[in-house]
């Protein structure tokens, strides 16, 4: 068979890459030098190249390089994969997430190859020890997005000098120009940067945000041979966002070349154009935003206590309009509904900003989305910006509502308009819905008035990607808020057009590109028995030290599937459904004169002994656990439900049943 030349040298650099991956140089040397060794006691007999294949063979290297190494025939294609399923380049994230390999290269497109060679300087983890083989340890993950495309490496133990080594295949499109190679002045226009967000993950699953850094990797494009090394320093977010976290060693790689490399003057002059004119956009919107400052506190003097924020900072203490935070965000066949989307939102874990030092203060810090997805956890600022994007994906009509809740605390919630002009409050963290409605203070005092259903004690504005409204009404209690968004009297807007030039999509080269959401890659099924298998561990255990013998009722276990299952059904629509079959289902398994207990729970982890120890303080649930009597018989059922990004509702049932006596 014979191979067109551009195929030829695809083939060759695919076996070249594999070759270096495998370190084939080192082994082969190591060979070479044993067989030098053997070959000295015969008599200095020649060695030959058959012997050194031999040596080889023996060894087991060229088993090792063919075995991972499989060629597919196709009409347009001719693939190199080492232990992964086909995909195209743009797949959102990488399921094998041992290595990303070079698949699926389309001749007519251009890809960019980045390579993470490794870590250097990461000095808070200096005194790490070296991890013994087998040892769980506290890891860092890189993961990246551009242009639509999502991966992640595999988890490296922390150390000063991670040993973070991964390949990133990232494919050059534009958007309308089809299957045309982009091209050098294509591809210099393309300002959208390389996001790395470096996650670490400690022994008990708890992940901390460690860096968030954008890489601007049009420098490739004026490399002779298409190719270009550097050292990327990582700085740190919130409050040290200006002390460096750590150096990564960044390699990239144009595929295939360019003919002719840009000259370095017009890169860099593309990126200073880009960036006078970012700032310009930058600086007449806060000229503009002062004004409407200066306006809205003009019309009373209260409207300054009122909680207005126009600007909010991200992980990298970068100030940015808040309306930039939200987008139009489709999930695709991830998320089939708004109350599911919200569900998926309460999931993600609900954490503030850390504080070093304490003192009851709190750090601002509006995560960008990647960083808030690749970390599942942060503020409430977080989870209704994702919430309020995700409705607006799903077509309704949805702002975040910047306020205080009970007790005064700060707080921010989603609201939604109804085309009857109902207005409905969204809690991200919760998924709990409000419907919203107003007292009216001119109303005679014997007139009946709503009370109020929502924890929202004020709101002081309304936002979304492309509104931005501040509460001028003389009081901004909720339950007196009127939402008449449209009423100029009530509620004072700001210039669409304004908010436009720096917060729509591609207005500025410092908006961060909004990511897809990523399938799970979790296996429900398979977590729900592991995580049961571990829970009947410790149940027996725990009764083990109590000197009581454990029973398992296998059945009964069973029957509780369908009570969790109703359980998640009902947070995630709000209808309740199949107690009934449930309850029929028990007193049928439960004999006369015999009762039953259970106690259901709900998580957002899966780790065991964390889950079983909170467990424990629930009076109800030790009784259970530790019941004494006659014909004692235990179950516990687990039931994990996966969302996008691996986020997790785990819902456990403990149950007994025993003789009654009198």
């Amino acid at each position: 068979m014979s191979l067109p030349p551009e195929k030829a040298s695809e083939l060759k650099q695919i076996i070249h890459n594999h070759l270096l991956k495998m370190d084939i140089h080192g082994r082969i040397r190591e060979v070479l030098a044993e067989t030098v060794k053997d070959d000295q006691g015969e008599a200095h007999r020649p060695l030959s190249e058959v012997d050194f294949l031999h040596a080889l063979q023996r060894r087991g290297i060229i088993d090792d390089v063919m075995k991972d190494l499989h060629f597919t025939k196709g009409g347009q294609r001719l693939d190199a994969e080492i232990g992964s399923p086909q995909r195209p380049a743009t797949h959102f994230v990488d399921q094998n997430v041992t290595q990303l390999e070079r698949t699926n290269i389309d001749p007519s497109r251009r890809y960019l190859y980045l390579q993470v060679l490794g870590g250097k300087a990461f000095l808070e983890h200096l005194q790490e020890p070296e991890p013994l083989p087998g040892q769980v340890c506290s890891t860092f993950t890189l993961y990246l997005h551009f242009r639509n495309q999502r991966f992640h490496s595999k988890p490296a133990p922390c150390a000063c000098d991670p040993d973070l080594k991964e390949g990133f295949l990232l494919e050059i499109h534009k958007e309308g120009i089809g299957s045309t190679m982009a091209d050098s002045t294509t591809m210099l226009s393309l300002c959208d940067p390389v996001h790395l967000v470096l996650i670490k993950t400690d022994t008990s699953s708890e992940t901390t945000l460690v860096s968030s850094y954008f890489l601007d990797w049009r420098t490739v494009l004026g490399s002779p041979n298409g190719k270009t090394c550097f050292a990327a320093e990582l700085m740190g977010v919130g409050s040290e966002c200006k002390v460096p976290a750590g150096v990564l060693t960044v390699s990239l790689e144009l595929y295939p070349p360019l003919t002719e490399p840009l000259s370095s003057d017009i890169i860099s002059t593309q990126r200073s154009l880009e960036r006078q004119r970012t700032a310009e956009k930058e600086r007449l919107f806060l000229v503009y935003a002062k004004q409407w400052w200066r306006e809205f506190l003009e019309i009373r003097p209260s409207n300054q206590s009122k909680m207005v924020k126009i600007f909010a900072q991200d992980e990298n203490g970068i100030n940015r309009p808040v309306c930039s935070y939200v987008r139009v965000l489709r999930a695709g066949r991830l998320l089939e509904s708004p109350r599911q989307a919200a569900r998926f939102v309460s999931l993600l874990t609900h954490e503030k900003a850390p504080v070093v030092g304490g003192g009851g203060g709190k750090q601002e810090q509006w995560c960008t989305l990647m960083a808030f997805l690749c970390r599942g956890k942060g503020d409430c600022e977080d989870h209704a910006t994702l919430l309020c994007s995700l409705l607006l994906g799903f077509g309704l009509d949805a702002y975040v509502c910047v306020g205080t809740k009970n007790r005064g605390t700060p707080h921010t919630w989603v609201l939604t308009r109804g085309t009857d002009g109902s207005i409905t409050f969204w809690e991200s963290l919760t998924a709990h819905r409000y419907l919203h409605q107003a007292i009216d203070p001119d109303a005679p005092p014997l007139a009946p008035q709503p009370k109020p259903s929502s924890p929202y004690r004020t709101v002081g504005c309304v936002f979304n990607h492309q509104t931005f409204l501040a509460n001028c009404q003389p009081s901004d209690s909720v339950e007196l808020c009127v939402f008449d968004l449209q009423n100029q009297s009530r509620w004072k807007a700001m210039s669409e057009e304004a908010l436009k030039s720096v917060c729509a999509p591609g207005s500025t080269t410092s908006l961060p590109p909004l990511p897809p959401l990523c399938a799970p890659s979790l296996d429900p099924a398979a977590a729900s028995n592991q995580l049961e298998l571990e829970m009947r561990f410790l149940i027996s255990e725990h009764r083990k030290d109590l000197e009581l013998a454990t029973v398992w009722d296998d059945h009964l276990s069973y029957l509780l599937s369908s009570a969790l299952s109703a359980y998640e059904l009902e947070r995630c629509t709000g209808v309740s459904c199949g107690n009934e079959e449930f309850q029929d289902a028990v007193r049928r398994a439960v004999p006369d004169g015999h009762t039953f207990k259970g106690f259901p729970i709900h998580f957002l982890h899966r780790n065991a002994r964390r889950a079983f120890a909170t467990c424990l303080r629930s009076s109800f649930c030790e009784e259970i656990v530790c019941c004494r009597g006659d014909h004692v018989r235990l179950a516990v059922r687990v039931r994990v439900f996966a969302f996008p990004e691996n986020a997790c509702a785990v819902w456990l049932m403990f149950a007994c049943k025993y003789r009654s006596v009198l």
